[in-house]
């Protein structure tokens, strides 16, 4: 039976609706935010796969461009793989969402978010948030929700909460913040230059907001959840993990103090085989299936070990695993201007985590187009993040870019787009590759370092250099401990990753998940401030490689020449079917093809701006003044050097530019009566001309015998 449950939230109508839509499905919600409308559905497998060493949850975030009433484009024409900002909404929806699924719980579960209907001034990503939380919450899955996510803007000094698109537009902060009723587990965020105060401030004005719907979930859970399945959980027997303690404490405790990377994994990976190696030995009389779910209990308890011992030597003995104060960064060191045909190159190494970024300039014409239901349909700013395996000394797989690498590159786009100049400033297209060279955690801060630098090697006019740092918490009971530039493992078996980007004057970027439940307002303001330091001492290390981007672009990146002509003139320009243009490309470029790697790019915007682009400034002159020529107007009265075109017996016509033809009559060819205008002139001569103006018909009217001296009578 369908219910209805209704909510005015910040003066907006929530609408939830059970029991009519995919009954099929443990747990099924229609969400109506305005005219936003998203089905969350969540279904669970009836067995669980218990020798799994991660919790198999699947959340897909599905567009549907009917929801904003438009066609797929392509040849194709229904959608296809996800778009970036689907992927980011399935990511941004599972990480608040995956550390609340009960501790052994390993069935599959499948998340799915359909985007039926977009308003763009109520968030589709945040309906499917709450909807993703109370789907789950109300079925028969062992879930400790709920959660509900906000997003946060300020103008004027004032926090408002879900801004629309026009206020998002204004804007100096956009925040997104997800977590419980007790605390924030998740953060994604970019600013123009907020401070630490003005931040945490933000996220707590989230977080009442949180609340409100939090309290609104569980009114709608008492009337529709389910009763909580029983789910099959692997026991490990007290004795068995006494037995594996006291064989592997002593030894994991010593590994985990080796400071090198690949020696203590190795040696890790060395004391767990070999424990596992006993047990299989020990027990080889039982069947397949006996010995994996014991050898399964055995790497679960050792991986426990490993975890207890690591935040005990954080924690309670102030150690870190590679020596390091807690407060204190790895060694960094920097370069620029390792590849000599690139626009601008850029090293940036942090311990062992290592980005090479290489920013590339391209024509206003060149920006990306977006096929998606958000509002942004083009992008000029890039940011692309690659990590091969051979980064960690792995073999791995190799294709297209997952959800981390469009993850990390987003973030890296949000920190630095915040300092990007206008198109105005610099008409440009302008993309960074960040290549994962090496990594011990951290590398989409290190991406965004060395993205940094190579726009400032670019010459790109950035507005203050970005440094990004990761910050990491580690938990043990009450106590916990807060770590500067965190490496793999402190991010692996810690408690929060912690991203934090910005300026000397403010933080353009902010990223948080967390596997615990919540962190505290403490925490946050004490990760902020610790932040801030390490920002700074980054920061010092890259200004002292390059201090602020140069003054010109590299002599292989296109130089640019702007002027303006009258709208009107656009499609004088353009031609029928591009001809014109297209000549003008061909004839200035000396090429066969517009598509040739050398010939020129032109863009003619639509307020009458002329962009031309080319490395070869001779080029850009011709193609400017080919351009200058059609659009040239000629002045009534002035006098032109013009060359004679065509004759014929009622006069000559008179070439004052490409594209610009006028009539000498007869009767203005000379002060004297002239017969026959070829006894005067011939095709070719050159002669000056004045201008008559223009007839009713639009012909162009000169006179040759108005520039000769006057007979005296």
């Amino acid at each position: 039976m369908k219910k209805v449950f209704e909510k005015d939230f910040r003066g907006r109508k929530l609408i939830i609706e059970i029991g009519e839509l995919a009954k099929q499905a443990n747990g099924a919600v229609l969400v109506r935010y305005g005219d936003t409308v998203i089905l969350s559905t969540v279904v669970v497998s009836k067995t669980a796969n218990l020798l799994s060493d991660f919790f198999p949850l699947m959340v897909l975030y599905q567009e549907k461009l009917y929801s904003v009433g438009k066609i797929p484009g392509g040849f194709i024409k229904r959608e296809g793989r996800p778009t970036d900002n689907a992927t980011l909404a399935a990511r941004m929806i599972d990480r608040p969402l995956r550390p609340l699924f009960r501790e052994g719980f390993k069935n599959e579960v499948q998340i799915v978010n359909t985007v039926l209907s977009v308003d763009q001034d109520n968030s589709p990503e945040m309906a499917a948030m709450f909807g993703s939380s109370l789907a789950t919450s109300i079925s028969e899955i062992p879930f400790d929700g709920p959660v509900a996510g906000v997003k946060v803007g300020r103008i004027d000094g004032k926090f408002i909460i879900n801004p629309t698109v026009e206020e998002s537009e204004k804007s100096d902060i956009d925040l997104t913040i997800a977590g419980t009723k007790e605390a924030i587990n998740m953060v994604e965020s970019s600013a123009a230059e907020a401070s630490e105060d003005d931040m945490l401030e933000a996220l707590m004005f989230g977080h009442e907001a949180i609340k409100e719907l939090v309290a609104f979930e569980e009114e709608i859970i008492k009337e529709a959840q389910k009763e909580e399945m029983e789910f099959e959980k692997l026991e490990i027997e007290d004795e068995l993990r006494k037995d594996i303690e006291s064989l592997s404490s002593d030894r994991l405790d010593k590994a985990l103090r080796i400071k090198d990377k690949l020696e203590k994994y190795n040696e890790i990976d060395k004391i767990k085989e070999e424990i596992v190696n006993k047990y299989k030995e020990e027990n080889s009389n039982l069947t397949d299936e006996e010995q994996n779910i014991l050898i399964t209990k055995v790497k679960l308890v050792l991986e426990d070990v490993e975890y207890k011992l690591f935040r005990r030597i954080v924690v309670k003995e102030h150690t870190r695993a590679d020596g390091r104060a807690m407060d204190e960064i790895r060694p960094l060191s920097t370069d620029i201007d390792l590849l000599p045909r690139t626009h601008g190159s850029a090293l940036f190494t942090r311990g062992q985590t290592q980005s090479l970024s290489i920013t590339t300039l391209g024509a206003l014409g060149e920006h990306q187009i977006l096929d998606g239901v958000s509002i942004e349909d083009e992008k000029r700013f890039m940011l692309h993040y690659n990590f091969p395996q051979f980064s960690v000394g792995e073999t791995g797989r190799y294709g297209a870019p997952g959800r981390r690498e469009i993850g990390h590159g987003a973030l890296g786009e949000k920190a630095l787009s915040r300092v990007i100049p206008s198109e105005e400033e610099f008409p440009y297209t302008i993309r960074v590759v960040s290549e994962i060279l090496e990594s011990n955690g951290s590398s989409s801060q290190a991406s965004i370092c060395a993205g940094c630098m190579s726009l400032m090697a670019a010459g790109v006019p950035i507005k203050a250099p970005v440094a990004g740092i990761a910050m990491g918490l580690i938990t043990d009971g009450d106590d916990y401990q807060i770590l500067t530039d965190i490496q793999g493992m402190e991010d692996h078996l810690g408690d929060m990753d912690f991203k934090v980007a910005g300026t000397r004057k403010g933080i353009c970027a902010l990223q948080m998940d967390i596997k615990i439940k919540g962190v505290t307002k403490e925490i946050l303001k004490e990760a902020l401030a610790e932040a801030k330091k390490a920002r700074f001492k980054v920061l010092d290390v890259m200004e002292a490689q390059i201090s602020e981007p140069r003054k010109e672009v590299s002599k292989y990146a296109p130089k640019t020449y702007i002027f303006t002509i009258d709208p009107n003139k656009i499609k004088d320009v353009i031609g029928r079917g591009g001809e014109t243009i297209t000549k003008i490309i061909l004839e200035s470029s000396n090429v066969k093809t517009v598509t040739d790697a050398n010939a020129v790019k032109v863009d003619l915007e639509d307020d009458g701006r002329v962009i031309i682009y080319h490395t070869d400034k001779d080029i850009i002159e011709k193609t400017a003044n080919a351009i200058k020529d059609i659009t040239r107007e000629v002045e009534e009265g002035i006098i032109y050097n013009g060359k004679v075109v065509k004759v014929e017996d009622f006069g000559c016509f008179v070439e004052l530019w490409p594209g610009c033809e006028g009539l000498v009559h007869v009767s203005h060819l000379d002060n004297k009566r002239v017969e026959k205008p070829s006894d005067v002139v011939k095709v070719g001569d050159m002669i000056l001309v004045k201008s008559l103006g223009y007839d009713k018909k639009g012909r162009l009217n000169l006179s040759h015998k108005l520039t000769l001296p006057k007979e005296e009578k």
